[in-house]
């Protein structure tokens, strides 16, 4: 390896943390992915990730590891690549920063900045105070994509939120008698049950319950098995059929409906059925999503994907509670003057008034196109 640069080696252990830190996925939330890897003598001695809430950091995961069957004097003068800052305080575990430093490391190669006010930039102060060389901002864009949920979350304490629909190239999402199953094929099918088990909560309105009868499940199988979403209902006046699969199955999946009904006796239906009710104001005849994403921040949950129908996603859209996009386009054609959109409601007057989409990626999925990017509200510019 005499001919590889330094910075290569540096790049060929980060971008292994990196894929550590996906194995977390779905089950660390509301905390971010982190992978860690502890190399010397450019051999890797021990790995480690934030495998599940509550549980050990990645780094503490990467040590324990490697003393499991070594001696801790052989930890010192190594160097730990680790996708986040470091933490510097006491949360479920003590601080990485300490196990670092009790440890002899010479070196840290950090990826991410924490944005948490816990950590941002004290991590580093510590190691660095410790005499320990660290290298920040190290694959700082390959790492941030690891979490976007998170540092939208830590920074404004409200959920990431995803509007996520399927339609064909004509932008339809139903057939002109409702008819939607199926619009996409099985590999994009799949790629949103991914997206179920990587965020906390799925949220739907009452319309597509009634419709539907959803289970909105993750249904991934074998070593990638996933983790069921938080369901959310957004039901105004408190609708949702009791016979419905969401609330039968409520007391296995935590199941909540944002409701502005305060009819103690019709809420105490739900609950006997282990639903959670969330009873919030109404705003334009709707529930008040702005609060609802407040309450649900509150408590603890740091993202959603809204797979609801065209109205709902227009309500969520006119609120700002929206922050990205993703468009499945099926190439098909369905027609229909009357056949469902995957954002209805009243809609915009002037162009200039749109809502922006930016920062598009395109990918291929099977045989359909994955369209998504950011969601940007001002377009008083174009």
């Amino acid at each position: 390896m005499a001919d590889i640069s330094s910075n290569d080696i540096d790049a060929a252990f980060m971008r292994r943390a990196i894929e550590l830190a996906k194995r977390g996925t779905g089950a660390v939330n509301p905390n971010p992915l982190v992978g860690a890897v502890i190399v010397k003598d450019r051999r890797i001695l021990a790995e480690g990730w934030h495998e599940r809430f509550g549980e050990l950091h990645a780094e503490r995961n990467a040590i324990k590891h490697f003393l499991e069957n070594h001696n801790a004097d052989e930890l010192k003068g190594s160097t730990i690549y680790v996708t986040l800052e470091p933490c510097c305080h006491h949360g479920k575990t003590p601080p990485c920063t300490d196990a670092i430093i009790e440890n002899g490391f010479a070196r840290v190669v950090i990826g991410s900045n924490d944005p948490n006010p816990l950590v941002a930039g004290k991590g580093v102060q510590i190691l660095k105070e410790a005499g320990i060389e660290v290298v920040t901002e190290f694959l700082k864009e390959e790492c941030d994509a690891l979490n976007f949920i998170f540092f939208h979350y830590i920074s404004t304490r409200k959920p990431y939120v995803t509007l996520k629909y399927a339609m064909t190239m004509d932008g339809k999402t139903a057939t002109s008698t409702g008819k939607s199953k199926w619009i996409t094929g099985e590999t994009a099918r799949r790629r949103v049950h991914e997206d179920r088990n990587r965020y906390m909560a799925i949220m739907v309105g009452v319309g597509t319950v009634i419709a539907d009868d959803p289970e909105l499940t993750c249904r991934l199988s074998g070593e990638a098995e996933g983790r069921d979403p938080i369901r959310i209902i957004c039901d105004t006046n408190l609708r949702t059929p009791l016979d419905s699969r969401i609330v039968a199955t409520a007391k296995d999946i935590e199941t909540i409906i944002a409701t502005a009904c305060t009819d103690d006796e019709k809420q105490r239906r739900y609950l006997d059925m282990g639903v959670r009710i969330i009873t919030l104001p109404q705003k334009d005849g709707h529930i008040d999503l702005v609060r609802l994403a407040e309450k649900l921040g509150e408590s603890g949950i740091d993202s959603v994907i809204l797979e609801g129908g065209g109205t709902l996603s227009y309500s969520a859209l006119k609120s700002g509670i929206v922050k990205r996009v993703q468009a499945y386009v099926a190439p098909k054609l369905f027609g229909g003057t009357d056949a469902k959109t995957p954002v209805e409601g009243k809609g915009i007057d002037e162009v200039k008034d749109c809502i922006r989409i930016t920062d598009i990626s395109v990918t291929k999925t099977g045989e359909d196109i994955l369209l998504e990017g950011e969601v940007e509200y001002d377009c008083s510019q174009g």
